[in-house]
């Protein structure tokens, strides 16, 4: 009895000194360096069979389990907490996860409830998959450059992590995450939360130059994208980063705005993903559908952009600028200002047809219905061209380009 109270009282002792951590001076990089490889997604799945165990009334083997996880992984806190409780269990029966005394659970009630959600979530994982065969709603079509993919659910605060094989998208794994601390939708700078929408992997921070309060690295989002720009929305520096050595995960909602992860998931996403064409969709409740059920708007929106291209191989401007938005915007440029560019690649082509290749689909809902869009521009003759990036706003029966610009 005097061990479980010890170890129930303490991990909230360890959780609290990680938070102070956070804003202690940093430990050098050299100290990363030096952790033990750890196995993305293992810890976790470690927690979930002591959970199974619990549930099938196998407290001894729980327990064992239990015991050799936060021995292996002494910084996470929830293991910890669970492991409390199952000693504390051998002598009474535990009213919640997290049975401490009352002094104890009041003088550290968030932290308590913030544990309990991490766990609610985790479970909810397991138990809640995504359906076979499935794929997020958003994801129309991905070209051969567009590898990898990952979705965000920021109601499960799960992200999913896709491999594009062929153009089939195959889920490699998905893994605990948290978001911010006001929650999601980010509007304006400084407001905690954690953007909707569709983006892209612009880097991949070296972690010698981080602190360690990101943990094994860093992968900045292209927040705020064009669409963002439009709506008025402010902020930056949103990224995809590890946690501090003294904490092996974070409270659900505990971030600036950032997505984090555990540091041996980070670590996976950073050897597998690539920049600039990696797409990352964080919506608050991802739809799962069949690849089969979005064929048909993917194939409406090829006549679109074909539509598009047939304009421009023709070199009549006035009918190519019957496919941009009238409030379109180029980085502070409006479409009377960005034509002439748009004018000089006609006279540069001369006529000739161009094809377009490696086309991507993104597909973004909310209060309007926008289409990102990525291809080459190859003009006939020519091995190669510029790549593309153009976002697409539906105005009533129409798509409109409300912004197009070279990405490499």
């Amino acid at each position: 009895m005097k061990r479980a109270l010890l170890v129930l009282c303490c991990v909230l002792s360890v959780a609290l000194m990680a938070a102070q951590a956070w804003a202690a001076p940093q430990k050098k990089a050299k100290a990363r360096s030096q952790a033990p490889v750890v196995r993305d997604g293992e810890a976790e799945a470690r927690l979930l069979e002591v959970y199974r165990l619990i549930g099938q009334a196998q407290g001894r083997q729980a327990l064992a389990k239990a015991e050799a996880l936060v021995t292996e992984h002494p910084n996470f806190q929830l293991a910890q907490l669970v492991y409390g409780d199952l000693l504390a269990s051998q002598s009474r029966p535990l009213r919640a996860l997290g049975d401490v005394p009352d002094a104890v659970a009041k003088s550290g009630a968030q932290l308590l409830s913030d544990l309990r959600d991490e766990s609610a979530l985790r479970i909810r994982a397991l138990r809640e998959r995504p359906p076979a065969g499935t794929i997020p709603a958003q994801f129309l079509q991905l070209s051969m450059r567009n590898k990898h993919a990952i979705a965000i659910d920021s109601s499960r605060a799960r992200l999913y992590l896709f491999e594009n094989t062929g153009g089939e998208l195959k889920l490699l794994a998905d893994y605990y995450i948290s978001v911010g601390k006001s929650g999601i939708e980010k509007a304006v700078e400084g407001d905690l939360r954690t953007p909707l929408g569709i983006y892209f992997v612009t880097s991949n921070l070296d972690p010698k130059s981080l602190k360690d309060f990101y943990g094994v690295g860093a992968l900045p989002i292209n927040y705020p994208n064009p669409y963002d720009a439009r709506r008025g929305k402010t902020g930056g520096g949103i990224w995809l980063h590890g946690t501090p050595p003294a904490q092996f995960s974070r409270a659900p909602k505990a971030t600036d705005g950032c997505v984090v992860l555990a540091n041996p998931d980070l670590q996976r996403i950073i050897r597998t993903v690539e920049i600039r064409t990696t797409p990352v969709v964080i919506a608050d409740k991802l739809n799962w559908v069949t690849p089969q059920s979005v064929q048909p708007d993917s194939r409406r929106f090829a006549d679109t952009l074909q539509a598009w291209r047939a304009a421009k191989a023709s070199a009549d401007m006035t009918r190519l600028l019957a496919f941009y938005s009238a409030d379109f915007s180029f980085y502070g440029k409006n479409l009377a200002e960005w034509t002439p560019a748009l004018r000089s690649e006609l006279d540069k082509a001369r006529g000739r047809d161009i094809q377009l290749k490696d086309v991507s689909y993104l597909h973004w809902t909310d209060s309007a219905d926008t289409m990102v869009v990525t291809f080459g521009e190859v003009p006939e003759g020519a091995r190669s061209g510029p790549v593309k990036r153009q976002y697409w706003l539906r105005q009533g029966t129409q798509w409109k380009i409300f912004f197009e610009g070279v990405i490499g």
